[in-house]
């Protein structure tokens, strides 16, 4: 416990400290390279601190833009997928975040996509620009469960980012982040030291498909997700 507290309050410093970085680079480079590089070395960092070790295996990332589908266990994930995922990318989150001091101010600058789930017609509109922007080359990751699970088992996607990739026309590409629950079981100060895997599967292509396949491509990738973190879905 005092290893994992004294562990904590340095990520505490990390993180202040290359979040004010990631707002000044982002205030001189507005399309978002040089933060992301600057939050991708906060990333490994944090890991580090924390004594975890992440190794990537698998498939190789499409050259092109892409939808990257992740399994979503703990709050180690975040930095385990900026810190380790091998592709420049942006993340979609409640625009909400934007009201809070540092993390908010990054993710404006830094170019990642506020979505109001509040208001539908703004949302639509804004998830048809992000559409645009994913198919103009700017790939998205994101963590199709919604929220986080309370035990490692891989819960319902959500289609709504797979329908984003399906207006894109541009692949989904499933992520098993492996071991992650294994290392913090039940919070923050219950971490222990140890390794976890990013696992890239082969890209499934979204060409020549409706928006009404959103709901049966979500299912698919969250079984291949499932099968990479070693469970099999049901039917």
């Amino acid at each position: 416990m005092p290893r994992v507290l004294v562990a904590c309050v340095i990520v505490v410093v990390e993180t202040a400290a290359l979040g004010i970085s990631c707002i000044l680079v982002g205030l001189l480079d507005r399309s978002g390279r040089l933060s992301h590089a600057v939050v991708r070395l906060w990333g490994r960092l944090v890991l580090g601190t924390l004594g975890v070790r992440v190794d990537v295996e698998g498939a190789d990332a499409p050259s092109g833009p892409a939808v990257y589908a992740a399994n979503h266990a703990s709050a180690l994930d975040i930095p385990i997928l900026f810190g380790y995922l091998p592709v420049e990318f942006r993340i979609i989150h409640k625009r909400s975040l934007y009201l809070i001091p540092v993390l908010g101010w990054y993710l404006y600058l830094g170019g990642h996509i506020g979505i109001d789930r509040g208001k539908a017609f703004r949302a639509r509109r804004i998830l048809a620009a992000a559409a645009r922007r994913i198919a103009a080359g700017t790939s998205v990751a994101v963590f199709p469960e919604g929220t986080r699970a309370a035990d490692d088992r891989i819960r319902v996607f959500k289609r709504g980012s797979f329908l984003l990739a399906i207006q894109a026309a541009v692949p989904v590409v499933p992520v098993s982040l492996v071991g992650v629950k294994s290392l913090i079981p039940s919070g923050i100060l219950t971490l222990r030291p140890g390794r976890v895997v990013v696992r890239l599967h082969p890209a499934v292509s979204t060409s020549g498909r409706d928006p009404e396949y959103a709901e049966a491509l979500a299912e698919a990738v969250r079984r291949i997700v499932a099968r990479g973190c070693g469970q099999e879905l049901q039917a």
